[in-house]
């Protein structure tokens, strides 16, 4: 997902918390800043519902997260899941694992992983071997190369993953 720019209404979810953090939402007509309503701040909008905000927050809050990260791996060809795939390997102490339990670990379908090993094998970052003991499985290896690009990789991944997670409040209570 390559996202370029966001509308108004999403940097407010993202701008806004219950502490005040920032005094003024976003605007697409006005210029100047503005204290915020309670019926304009997210979540808050007459007959909203404490369980949808939240949601909401946490939807915006990881979109925008992903997005950072996908600008972050950008400049080394990778994408957020290629890189959590390469990430997953390095962790591996074989740096390997049977394609079904990696597809459960990134969260992906059996099909959007195989294209995406595809993708990643065309550059050589990574292999498929057959598993000795069931004829059926398949294993993916890391290559050099993979170890390599993760490497350079990881730094810009870590960094821009932090610097979101900090700017992301704490999340605010909505059940009792």
């Amino acid at each position: 997902m390559h996202v370029q720019a966001l509308d108004a209404s999403t940097i407010n979810v993202l701008a806004y918390n219950d502490e005040g953090r920032y005094d003024a939402l976003v605007s697409v007509t006005e210029s100047g800043p503005r204290t915020p309503r309670a019926a304009e701040t997210p979540g808050t909008q007459a007959g909203g519902e404490p369980v949808v905000a939240a949601w909401r927050t946490l939807a915006a809050r990881y979109h925008a997260v992903n997005c950072a990260l996908e600008q972050a791996l950008a400049r080394y060809g990778l994408g957020v899941s290629e890189f959590e795939v390469l990430d997953r390997l390095t962790d591996s102490p074989a740096r390997k694992f049977r394609a079904q339990e990696l597809a459960e670990a990134v969260h992906l379908s059996q099909s959007a992983l195989s294209r995406l090993i595809d993708r990643l094998v065309k550059h050589g970052l990574v292999e498929r071997c057959l598993c000795g003991e069931d004829r059926r499985g398949i294993y993916v290896i890391m290559t050099e190369a993979g170890q390599q690009r993760h490497a350079e990789a990881a730094p810009a991944h870590r960094a821009a993953l932090a610097r979101e997670l900090r700017a992301a409040t704490p999340a605010t209570t909505y059940f009792s």
